[in-house]
Order: C-alpha cells, then structure tokens, then sequence
C-alpha cells in the first residue's frame, strides 16, 4: 500500500471528504490508527495512555449519528491525539512525572471540550518531557519517543511535545495537541518533519492544561500540513471566561479566505549573517533555498535585522520561566524523595532562588521588547528563520545542560505566532525547517504564508519509511 492508497498518511481534509461522501466509516479510520499505534507504538513510545475501548465507541457513535443525518460537523468521527499535560475529566494527567502517575484530572479543558463538541476521537495521551521543561523530547522516567525518521538509531524527537510529533509523524494520529513554552510544538516539528503553529499567547484557553510559564504557555496545533493545523486553531481559538488572557486578544484573521492568498507583494525579513554561525550547514542549505521559493512566489526579501539576538532572550528567558515553574512545582521539586527527572528538577529549582523583584523587573524588560518588536514590524511582514540550528541528534549526543530552543524561544518572548513547516532534508534523510514569525495577533498571516509556501513545494507530503 502507497501512502496515497493508506488513510493513515491523508490530510484531514481528505479524510473529512471521505468520511462525509461516506467513502470511510469512522470506526474503520480509528482502528487504522489503533492497529498502527498496537503494531510501531512499542518502539516509538509516542503514546503514554492509548483509548483503544472509548476511541472505538466514540467512533461508533459518530458513524451512527453521521448515517442518522445528525453529524456535529466536517469533523465528526476525525480521531486526535492530546499532549499529556492536557487534563481530561475521569482520566489520568502525569505532566511527564512518575510521581504523578496515578493523578486523575477532575476537570475537562477549554481545548478538550472543544473538541469533543466537533465530535472529534480522542485517540489517547502522548508522552512529554516532565512538567514540559525541556527542548529534547527526553523523558528519563517514563520514556522518550524514538523519532521515526531514523528506526535505526534513537535521535531527538524535539521537546517537550515529543509524543505527539512522533505520533503524527508516525501516522500513529493525523493531527495532536502540542503546548509551546520555549518551542515545544515547532522543535519536534522541525526534527520529525511537521508543520505546528504557536498562536500568541491569549489565543487559544489554557484552562486545564498544567502550566510550565503563565506568561509564555500557549496550546498549538501539529499536523502534517499547514492547511490542517489552520483548521484545527479554527476549532481551538477564541475567548473563554476561565482564562482571561483570552478576553484581550483582537479578532484574528486567519479565515479560509485569507488562508488561500498568495505571498505577492509581502516583505520577508532574512536571517541576519551574524545569527548563522554555529548552523549545521544542511539547515543554512536548506534555509537558502527556501528565500528563493519565497522569492519566486512574488515575495519581496529584505534585509531588516531583529531588534534583539537571539542568545540576547537566553537569560531573561530563563528567569521567567524557572520562576513561573517553581510558583506551580515547587512542593515537588523541593522533595529529594520523589521520582524526578534531576535534570528538570534542577531546572525549576533555579526559580527558588528568583526574587519578586528581579522577576518583575524581568517582565517589565520583556514588555518593553513586546513593544520594539511592534515596531520592528511596519519594516517588514514576517520574519523568515531555521526551526533550529540542526536536525535531529543522536539520543547520546545530547548535553543536557543546553538545549535546542536557541531560535524558537525568540518568538514566544516576543508574544509572535510562529509556523514551523518542512524546508528540506538533509544527507541522512532527517528533515530541516523553517519558521515563519509575524506580528503579535496576527496568526492569520503566519498561516496564510505557511499554506501558500506548501502550495508551492513538496517538503511536507515526505513521510518516514516504518
């Protein structure tokens, strides 16, 4: 079987159009997936909890209320994968943490119940890195994922949404939830060859998802395709009274309409000479290459350097975080008894030593940024960069006291919705990525741009050989 021929590897668009013509039943698509995930998920771990029995009778009942004439939508019946720090009533949240492996949510999110009311399946939980606070994908207590691209040899899946790049990578779900802190929807994008969006920050409810940074978390789409990952920020975003952060935000653009412009006449800002040192030279390739598709589609480069390097955020960064994260996890951390990964623990104990004072001076100086990077914008319409700076590593390459969040953090400092999409390969096969920024709100335009260049090339419909 082809990939075109195995519905596992369709868009969701064209597994809706089937599911509507009545070409495929639901509950013949979710046991696709279950047979895929019983078959390769042994390996590839990208699934912490599986929902075999409800995910068949919620595809059951999608397929009755479908032949009834009473489907909830275009979506009916589409199965989904949900990053494990995403609570679900009734069912188990462990945030990546062995110490809360019997935690059972009380509450539903804001996300979930979106979902649901499309009558999507809920194919199962993905793994995470603990507590999301980490750009590898490594989970050293309850398992890192295996990156699909290379069966061979343990690589990075990119973190902390490592489960959920894997699983759709893997064709193990078409599209997942993922949350991004620092990248951790746009990492594993890059290193499992996805195309994932992080909306700003206000955009879609973080009401029942585990916080890692109350000022930097933002849920986010990953699919295969832009197209798809518009589609399901369309099901996602919008205001909720349990989030206020969601009751500010202007009326966002990133309709059908819009979605389906080409790139004429919009000015890309290119990655500044002094930012590509230290790139593997595969993902500059790569990276080159794609400023001349962009050109070629009518887009105007420009040379309009950002207002702040990249390593400038590192610290700043930093602090926010690991304050944030010792305001949530503290309790635990601060408990040398408890199954920890010691290597988050030492990441979110670095907040204990954070004073009121340099934390509000450290918000203070990032809303100042916020507002040169406004301006920055009336120079440019998007900023086009590398995902990360190479693809994925081998496991034992891995130092943990770095990480792979160098160019991704830059956007979520700056409140940027962010495309990360497929740009190429490099000489082992393992695919590179770039990211598009725009200006804060303006998720729209980061999307349309993301769906026009994927209108014009190839890289995203590659799939990994499992």
């Amino acid at each position: 079987m082809t990939d075109s021929d195995n519905p596992v590897y369709w868009s969701v668009r064209r597994l809706s159009a089937a599911l509507v013509a009545g070409e495929l039943s639901a509950i013949d698509l979710v046991d696709a997936y279950l047979n895929r995930i019983g078959r390769l998920d042994d390996k590839l771990r990208a699934y912490v909890d599986v929902y075999a029995q409800d995910a068949r009778a919620a595809a059951h009942a999608a397929d009755e209320a479908r032949r009834a004439g009473h489907a909830l939508g275009p979506l009916h019946g589409i199965p989904i994968a949900i990053k494990d720090l995403v609570e679900i009533e009734g069912r188990i949240t462990r945030g990546g943490c062995k110490a809360w492996e019997n935690r059972r949510s009380t509450i539903t999110a804001t996300l979930c119940r979106r979902l649901l009311g499309q009558g999507m399946v809920m194919l199962g939980k993905t793994h995470t890195v603990e507590f999301a606070y980490g750009s590898w994908g490594t989970n050293t207590r309850l398992g890192t994922p295996w990156n699909p691209w290379d069966m061979r040899h343990a690589r990075a899946p990119g973190g902390s949404s490592s489960g959920s790049g894997v699983a759709v990578a893997a064709g193990l779900a078409p599209w997942a939830i993922g949350t991004d802190t620092g990248g951790s929807v746009r990492i594993p994008a890059s290193w499992c060859g996805l195309t994932s969006f992080k909306p700003s920050v206000g955009r879609i409810s973080r009401y029942g998802v585990l916080p890692l940074s109350q000022t930097l978390d933002t849920p986010g789409p990953m699919a295969s395709n832009a197209e798809d990952a518009a589609w399901l920020y369309q099901v996602l975003r919008g205001r909720d009274r349990d989030d206020p952060a969601t009751l500010i935000p202007p009326a966002d653009n990133a309709t059908p309409a819009n979605l389906n412009k080409d790139l004429a006449g919009l000015r890309f800002a290119r990655l500044p000479d002094c930012e590509r040192k230290g790139m593997a030279p595969a993902v500059l390739t790569a990276y080159d290459r794609s400023l001349d598709e962009l050109a070629n589609m009518g887009a105007e480069i420009v040379t309009h350097n950002l207002p702040y390097r990249f390593s400038d955020l590192a610290e700043l960064n930093g602090k926010i975080m690991s304050a944030e994260s010792y305001a949530s996890y503290g309790a635990l951390v601060d408990d040398p008894a408890q199954p920890l990964d010691e290597d988050i623990r030492a990441r979110v104990l670095a907040g204990r030593g954070i004073s009121s004072r340099d934390y509000l001076l450290a918000l203070a100086r990032r809303n100042r940024m916020i507002r040169e990077m406004d301006e920055w914008f009336a120079q440019a319409d998007a900023a086009w960069v590398p995902t990360t700076a190479t693809t994925a590593i081998p496991l034992e390459e891995i130092d943990q006291s770095t990480g792979a969040s160098g160019i991704t953090r830059f956007a979520n400092m700056m409140d940027l919705p962010t495309v990360a999409m497929p740009n190429g390969f490099d000489d082992l096969g393992l695919p590179t990525s770039a990211q598009v920024m725009c200006r804060r709100f303006n998720g729209g335009l980061a999307l349309r741009i993301a769906c026009a260049y994927q209108r014009a090339t190839t890289w995203h419909t590659r799939r990994p050989a499992l």
